[in-house]
């Protein structure tokens, strides 16, 4: 699967490239969330991804499903992927073509996951404290997940780093303290 993450990760650099020489840079963007948000349906990735569907099949559902609303850009790419018979890649390339483009854009990703949800005050207090981090870019994007045996607190996820102050993983703490005090 690695060779997999390659391949992706040249086709996407490739369309971003691509999109910077042409100044549409977010117009690819705003069509790769699209697609993703397509894949993300279980027959259109199931389709996407079938051996057995011809390339101007899939070319011809491809061009139907979007009509017209994906760049020039994006569509010759389906094209020229499916044409080589890689667009089984799809969801990868699109994954690391967003991936890529918040990179470029100094963009940090960030998982926050909390016992309850947030109102918009609590998350924008957090968003200015990540984005005056060392370990953050200025802008910051927050994906919030709600996970009620959290208990309270919080978890965050940056990149490989993970910042554990939820009130379970503290009572888990103090139980693994005691234990080890018998």
């Amino acid at each position: 699967m690695a060779g997999d993450t390659r391949i992706a990760a040249r086709y996407a650099k490739s369309v971003l490239e691509l999109g910077i020489e042409r100044k549409e840079l977010d117009q690819l963007y705003e069509d790769m969330l699209a697609i993703r948000e397509a894949l993300s349906m279980r027959d259109f990735l199931l389709f996407v991804k079938s051996p057995i569907i011809k390339a101007d099949k899939k070319q011809a559902v491809f061009h139907e499903i979007f009509g017209g609303k994906l760049s020039e850009v994006v569509n010759n790419f389906f094209d020229i992927l499916s044409r080589k018979g890689r667009e089984f890649y799809l969801p990868e390339i699109v994954d690391s073509f967003i991936h890529q483009y918040k990179d470029h854009n100094n963009i940090t990703e960030v998982k926050l996951t909390t016992a309850s949800k947030l109102g918009e005050d609590s998350l924008e207090a957090i968003r200015k404290a990540l984005a005056g981090s060392d370990n953050t870019n200025q802008t910051v994007e927050i994906e919030t997940e709600v996970n009620p045996e959290l208990i309270g607190g919080f978890v965050i996820e940056l990149g490989d780093k993970l910042y554990d102050a939820s009130v379970a993983r503290k009572l888990d703490q103090i139980r693994k303290n005691f234990q080890d005090n018998k």
